[in-house]
């Protein structure tokens, strides 16, 4: 991205791959779909994507991408914001809701 950051997640779908134990490492085994279920904010960190595994259940938050060439897209964004998904459980951070 033209900030010099990376996404992780599909910039139409809001889809991601469970492939990181740490960011960047790819050590994880898991390797399954991770389906976004909510988008929070956090006051330091932005718009955030939940994301939760559809393999082992692990739930991870990762910042929406700003990027001005190819910013992720804002129908998908908030279609999750307004539906969600049972799926998502508790979150420590306040859910942004449309």
């Amino acid at each position: 991205m033209v900030n010099g950051s990376y996404r992780n997640h599909c910039p139409h779908c809001l889809h991601s791959l469970h492939v990181d134990v740490s960011p960047g490492d790819r050590a994880n085994d898991c390797r399954a779909l991770m389906r976004p279920v909510a988008v929070e904010h956090h006051s330091a960190k932005g718009y955030m994507v939940v994301h939760r595994c559809t393999g082992c259940g692990t739930r991870r938050r990762n910042r929406m991408a700003d990027d001005p060439h190819q910013g992720d897209d804002l129908d998908t964004v908030l279609a999750v914001m307004r539906l969600g998904h049972p799926e998502a459980g508790h979150t420590n951070r306040r859910r942004t809701r449309v």
